[in-house]
């Protein structure tokens, strides 16, 4: 179940990275631009080309029909097919995206290697947070990097179970712009007169030298070391872990991580206490617990470039006894996941569905917040025998407001993120361990408990789901927020 504990040898690397950037990059292919013709078989819609499969959930081994016979394709390969079929489905082309998906496969390599000489953290959350190699299960290229060399970004990777101590710096009183709470970042070190502490990740002050040599020669900046202890880079990759302050951290990275640049944007930040504001006082009447994005610190000068947010730690939300992990690591699949010590899929389903459900719909229905409760920003915290007890929501920068967006536009991005991007996931992962399980009736049964939510009937009774194109939004080049959708087989109807 875990793709860790298959990892090869040097010898086999290039035959696993091939694998495992192949199975995203299928998934999106398939779902959309692509029509099933039997199990196993798909028809590419451009060309009329017949494409088959192994496996459903990650898809392996393709192989293209050819003169009357079935021909392996290898990642590069599918990706010149993919190229070709979008080329054909849209008139556009795009010469960024091939590169990118050849890319996420070379970094996967590179991520394989390191883990060889690596070791995981013992810390099972830690390691849930360091997991995910393959990474978005529909994104063409979910692990590609910049087109930097891997030993600019290894050192801070957190699949190659990273850990780096943060850069120092004094920002000159005049210039700091902050808002909110962000008391604990001058717990890290201690500035000289003059000065504000800012912590920076050594990533992005590489990536953003050329733009902050002025401030460090007229002494707007200035070095001061490094922090005592490391961090730990989460799955977000900009966002780390400082685990013996309990304390959160996301910077800015001039990178595309999937689908967009990873900084902290100027508009972001400006809205961002209204928006934590709104999702904290709705948790205090929710079940499960919400990640406060308490403050960001910068300069005047550098404000995205140089922006770091302060985020609670998970420690003051979690009873006695009980230990976190990443949602989207128990799809994924590491080291001490609870899914693979189960022995009632039924029960640890029904009690998955009760901590995840309610506070998503309940945040949006009673207080018009639009979680993004995707796999990523979930955090599951289980008892000791793995149980699933609550739900921990986090990142406030993609949490929308009503009636910033309309109501039908909330609704539809809620439903992809919790069910589609969340709990059909989840329940396939179930299901792979657990063929017999029958696990949509239960949670049909867990919707209609909202039934006071006019929209959850109709969910019930669609044919459709809304699943997001993230190939296609890649290559029509659209802004990675402006989601459009394709309609899935809903599992939930009739269930």
């Amino acid at each position: 179940m875990d793709p860790v504990d298959a990892t090869p040898d040097r010898d086999g690397i290039g035959k696993a990275a091939d694998s495992l950037a192949a199975a995203p990059l299928l998934n999106c292919l398939l779902r959309e631009a692509a029509e099933p013709v039997e199990p196993g078989v798909h028809r590419l819609r451009a060309t009329g080309r017949l494409l088959r499969v192994h496996g459903t959930r990650r898809p392996t081994a393709p192989e293209l029909r050819t003169d009357g016979t079935w021909q392996r394709l290898s990642h590069a390969e599918l990706v010149k097919l993919t190229t070709e079929e979008l080329r054909l489905l849209t008139g556009l082309s795009n010469p960024e995206l091939p590169t990118e998906m050849l890319d996420s496969r070379d970094a996967v390599a590179a991520i394989l290697t390191a883990r060889a000489g690596a070791t995981a953290p013992e810390d099972l959350y830690l390691r849930s947070e360091q997991s995910l190699i393959t990474g978005h299960p529909h994104h063409p290229a979910p692990k590609a990097r910049g087109t930097g060399p891997a030993t600019a970004w290894l050192p801070y990777a957190p699949e190659a179970y990273a850990r780096f101590p943060l850069t120092l710096l004094g920002v000159r009183e005049d210039t700091v712009v902050e808002e909110g709470d962000t008391t604990a970042l001058d717990t890290l070190g201690e500035a000289p007169p003059g000065y504000r502490l800012l912590p920076a990740h050594p990533w992005q002050l590489d990536l953003a030298a050329r733009e902050l040599t002025p401030a460090f020669a007229d002494g707007r900046l200035v070095r001061l070391g490094h922090s005592a202890a490391g961090v730990w880079p989460t799955a977000a990759i900009r966002t780390v872990y400082a685990a013996d302050g309990d304390l959160f951290l996301k910077f800015s990275l001039d990178v595309r991580i999937t689908n967009d640049i990873r900084r902290l944007w100027r508009h972001d930040l400006l809205k961002l206490r209204r928006t934590d504001t709104a999702v904290t006082r709705a948790f205090t009447e929710l079940p499960g617990a919400w990640l406060s994005d308490r403050g960001y610190r910068t300069a005047d000068f550098a404000f995205e470039e140089l922006a770091v947010l302060v985020r609670d730690g998970l420690r003051p939300h979690l009873a006695p006894g009980t230990t976190p992990v990443l949602a989207a690591a128990l799809a994924e699949g590491f080291p001490g996941n609870p899914l693979d010590r189960i022995t009632d899929p039924a029960a640890w389903w029904e009690a998955y569905l009760r901590a995840v459900v309610s506070p998503a719909l309940g945040a949006f229905h009673r207080h018009g917040v639009v979680l993004e409760a995707h796999l990523q920003n979930t955090v599951v915290v289980v008892d000791a025998a793995g149980t699933p007890v609550q739900a921990v929501y986090r990142d406030a920068e993609g949490v929308k407001l009503l009636p910033d967006v309309e109501r039908a536009t909330g609704w539809e991005r809620l439903v992809y993120c919790l069910v589609v991007n969340n709990l059909l996931e989840i329940a396939a992962a179930l299901t792979e361990r657990h063929p017999d399980a029958d696990l949509w009736p239960t949670a049909r049964r867990e919707l209609k408990r909202h039934g006071e939510i006019p929209e959850v009937d109709e969910l019930l009774s669609s044919p459709t789901l809304p699943g997001k194109t993230n190939l296609l939004l890649r290559w029509t080049g659209a802004d990675g927020a402006d989601a459009r959708y394709l309609p899935l087989a809903n599992p939930l109807r009739g269930a």
